[in-house]
């Protein structure tokens, strides 16, 4: 009999393959009164045996547009005996929160994963008011190449497309389908008033790019960026993968040709020139080629011991221990930690705690030592961590207020030291309530982001932890009191009520566990990426660059 991957639940089937689904819109509901809307889609999975849908994934933003192509694509397993209902929900973005409720529901559209992948393209009404536009989703196996390109292009002598000034060029690549349409796959960002535009360098795995499939055609489309969302279009070029990974040279010089002006003018030549930078081919290694390399990750917690929290000696404090039944913070510590310290080949974690009275002076400290010592912080495994949590509820008193920033800035100390790409540090922090230094926090994540770094933060108890979501990077990146942005997302939020099953605490804790350290992999490999990053001990692969030939 075949052994099943420990991932699968009782009963389910071995997925055929991996999809990717990109989602585009046409004539979407406009809600704003003196711009388009700005479109957002949400992607949701009903899961086995469950008739909920679980959010799965949410696209970029694309700012005042009524007929989105989201560069983003969602990427899950495809079973082939088993109807995978798929929900996709469109949402008008209103603020800065990744609270949906917050934002104009724009409608929605069910569909099974079967019925994409069968017909490889749905155009399907929007549900929700009359008249909500057409959803297009449209599938793609994705093939088992980890390789990315790196691209570079310019631009000389761009049509010029704004009144008052020149042009705010940026492309668009769209790979061929098999039908004749084309799908987006990535843009570039816009340079503002120029006809001369140098895009910066952009990585895009080769599976994204063209399937890889060397051959396929793809298409890159030159816009004059406005900020209506109503772009000018410039002119495209034709090329493929192969064609790339010649490098620069002439035949990578491409004229950007307008059909419409060029039926129309006999004289008409292009509206500019784009030429190829740099193409330069490589592998995508994998978090777990990192971790047989022999990289170390480091888990570090904090804990908060506010007063907010309740009186440790309370049966309604969030700190009260009952008898051999963990508390919620000792709930949130050993499902997240027990999966953590599997990577920490030492077992040794530092424990912090925050927001309490310390002993012998009474002081307020904001990254005191659980276990007490004076120098030493670490403790042996999520049991030694427990233990020195416990022991601290009876030397501390609890207070206040709720600052994250130097439990952050202590775990940055040491990973400002370990910038070869050897090391890696996750902070856990563990709280129950409305963090009390916004700024200096985003200042200290900020910081962060240029670090081999992630942070986790669990919310306990009833509280709102509106605030909290702001920190968490997935849609609008944390920015710094001098309007600096965190190069990466590191913040990962949840929520521990929304996990909690009286009924079925194991599945609890797998629940929250897998909700919280998901990102940490994605954001281990772009620190790695962008740091270039490789991992030891494996074999040197000769990156495709220039003259280099498939």
């Amino acid at each position: 009999m075949e052994d099943r991957p420990d991932f699968l639940l009782p009963g389910q089937a071995i997925p055929v393959t991996k999809v990717e689904i990109s989602v585009s819109a046409r004539n979407i509901l406009d809600m704003d009164t003196f711009s388009k809307s700005d479109p957002i889609c949400v992607m949701y999975i009903q899961k086995v045996g469950s008739n909920k849908f679980t959010e799965y994934g949410r696209t970029e933003i694309i700012w005042n547009n009524l007929n989105p192509d989201f560069v983003t694509k969602f990427s899950l397993d495809y079973f082939f005996e088993e109807r995978q209902e798929l929900k996709f929900e469109l949402y008008d973005v209103d603020a800065k929160s990744d609270d949906l409720s917050k934002h104009d529901f724009l409608g929605e559209v069910q569909c099974s994963l079967g019925e994409v992948c069968s017909s490889r393209r749905l155009d399907l009404p929007i549900q929700g008011k009359s008249d909500c536009g057409t959803m297009i989703i449209s599938a793609e196996e994705i093939g088992e190449s980890r390789d990315v390109v790196r691209l570079e292009f310019k631009g000389e002598g761009l049509d010029k497309k704004d009144f008052f000034g020149k042009s705010d060029p940026f492309l668009a690549f769209y790979r061929a389908n098999d039908d004749g349409s084309y799908t987006i796959v990535h843009k570039t960002e816009r340079i503002m008033r120029t006809l001369n535009p140098t895009w910066k360098p952009f990585s895009i795995s080769v599976m994204n790019m063209c399937g890889n499939d060397y051959d396929r055609k793809l298409r890159v489309q030159c816009w004059d960026w406005n900020r209506s969302g109503s772009h000018d279009f410039i002119g495209e070029f034709f090329t493929d993968m192969r064609q790339l990974t010649r490098g620069p040279n002439q035949s990578n010089v491409y004229e950007l040709v307008d059909p419409k002006k060029k039926s129309k003018k006999s004289s008409y030549e292009n509206s500019g020139i784009v030429t190829l930078v740099e193409c330069r081919v490589q592998p995508r290694y994998s978090f777990l080629d990192y971790i047989r390399g022999g990289t170390q990750m480091h888990f570090t917690v904090a804990i908060d011991f506010t007063a907010s929290n309740g009186k440790p000696d309370d049966p309604g404090s969030l700190h009260f221990l009952h008898g051999d039944q963990p508390n919620i913070y000792e709930t949130a510590l050993r499902s997240v930690g027990s999966v953590l310290q599997d990577y920490d080949s030492t077992k040794n974690f530092p424990a912090l705690g925050f927001g309490a009275r310390v002993p012998p002076d009474g002081r307020v400290s904001f990254d005191f030592f659980l276990n007490g010592h004076p120098s030493n912080p670490y403790c042996h495994g999520i049991d030694g961590v427990i233990a020195a949590y416990r022991e601290s509820l009876k030397r501390v008193y609890l207070h206040g207020p709720t600052n994250f920033a130097p439990v952050i800035d202590h775990v940055a100390k040491f990973a400002e030291n370990h910038k070869e790409g050897n090391h890696y540090f996750v902070l856990l922090i563990v709280t129950d309530g409305s963090i009390s230094d916004m700024a200096k926090t985003k200042d200290a994540i900020v910081k962060a982001a240029t670090l081999p770094m992630s942070i986790i933060i669990v919310g306990v108890g009833n509280e709102d932890f509106s605030a909290m979501e702001v920190l968490d990077g997935d849609n609008v990146r944390v920015t710094s009191s001098d309007g600096t942005a965190a190069v990466r997302d590191i913040v990962q939020f949840v929520c521990l009520r929304d996990f909690l099953d009286s009924n079925n605490a194991i599945l609890s804790k797998s629940r929250l566990s897998r909700e919280v350290l998901e990102e940490i992999p994605e954001q281990f490999l772009s620190w790695m990426t962008a740091n270039h990053v490789k991992p030891r001990n494996l074999p040197t692969v000769k990156p495709m660059s220039y003259n280099t030939t498939v």
